[in-house]
């Protein structure tokens, strides 16, 4: 007698939410699985390119062991990839970049292998590689997310802009607030000229909303564009507004094709004043300004935000801008790297 169909046997009574449950233990054993998996490869290969350095300062091994520790590893691993002479090389300069075994345990072995050669590749600073590696682990960005975050000087931005959050804001808030303020901001991706106009690069912003929200950093959720605020019967309209998860407030955007003047700030200020009335809930935290421009005199931004009572912030955006010459190295890509050694283990 044939059995019947599995889709035809009668479900007992709770069974649905077991079966959800059972599917979400599952799902987070695998997923703890690859993490111990990449955990562990990356310690092996730092542990091996410890070795490599250690013999060769002490018995003054050349390059070439190199090679020959490649072959051998690969006859008594067949079925194992990873041990091709470039690869173990960059075990070396893994284990030369990193002399920190803490840090290398509690970041670094969090992040997969590819991401170790963007960071030693893109980075020769160790702090930028220091901070670049926390942040990646802290925000799980991929690979090509964590060498675009390189390439347009993330940390270098970070907390750059002028605001007045210290003085309006109490802390830890106010440190928050500042670090998730950049300056200036890059709008590349919208493949817009200088000379566009503040409405085209709204719209332009909306249209693109993943790679926007990718460079206004971790923790903005966007709210919408030209939102509509009716005060005294009057409509106005702020160009960009979100909310941001961690600061628990919203967050005025007002984009500004020009050069800054003192007067924005006052049109901004009166944006957060209505937001704080009409939107902001009682657990939400005050609404802070940003207010984004073409270009900006420090002194003047400071001497604006000087009375101003409202946490605002001044930036810069940068539509089109080609990478720094120091980037522009003769270094391989990371797709080049990752095929080469690919083919060096097939």
């Amino acid at each position: 007698m044939s059995e019947r169909p599995a889709s035809l046997i009668a479900v007992p009574e709770g069974y649905a939410d077991w079966l959800k449950q059972l599917k979400i233990r599952i799902h987070s054993a695998q997923q703890r699985a690859t993490l111990t998996v990449n955990r562990e490869l990356v310690l092996l290969y730092w542990q091996i390119g410890q070795d490599i350095l250690a013999r060769q300062a002490s018995q003054g091994w050349g390059a070439k062991v190199i090679e020959r520790l490649a072959h051998d590893l690969r006859v008594a691993f067949p079925d194992m990839k990873g041990f091709s002479p470039r690869n173990l090389n960059y075990m070396r300069a893994f284990a030369q970049a990193w002399s920190d075994a803490e840090f290398v345990q509690a970041v670094l072995a969090q992040l997969p292998w590819y991401h170790q050669l963007a960071l030693l590749d893109k980075l020769s600073n160790p702090e930028d590689r220091c901070w670049y590696a926390a942040t990646a682990m802290e925000h799980h960005w991929s690979r090509n997310v964590l060498v675009m975050q390189i390439e347009t000087r993330l940390r270098e931005r970070s907390g750059n802009a002028i605001t007045n959050f210290d003085e309006r804001l109490p802390k830890p808030q106010s440190d928050l607030a500042r670090e998730s303020i950049k300056d200036p901001y890059r709008f590349d991706f919208l493949g817009l000229t200088q000379e566009a106009e503040e409405r085209e690069i709204e719209h332009a912003l909306v249209k693109h909303v993943t790679e926007f929200l990718l460079e206004m950093g971790a923790g903005f959720a966007f709210v919408g564009r030209q939102v509509l605020l009716d005060v005294g019967g009057e409509e106005f309209f702020i160009d960009l507004l979100f909310y941001h998860l961690k600061l628990r407030c919203y967050v005025v955007v007002e984009l500004k094709a020009g050069k800054f003047k003192p007067e924005h700030l006052g049109q901004l200020g009166f944006y957060l004043t209505a937001i704080d009335r009409q939107l902001k809930a009682e657990h939400d935290q005050p609404t802070i300004g940003l207010l984004l421009c073409k270009s900006k005199n420090k002194v003047v931004a400071e001497y604006a935000l000087g009375d101003k009572s409202q946490p605002m912030g001044v930036a810069e955006y940068r539509l089109i801008e080609s990478l720094p010459a120091e980037l522009q190295t003769s270094l391989p890509s990371i797709e080049q790297i990752e095929s080469e050694l690919g083919e060096a283990e097939s």
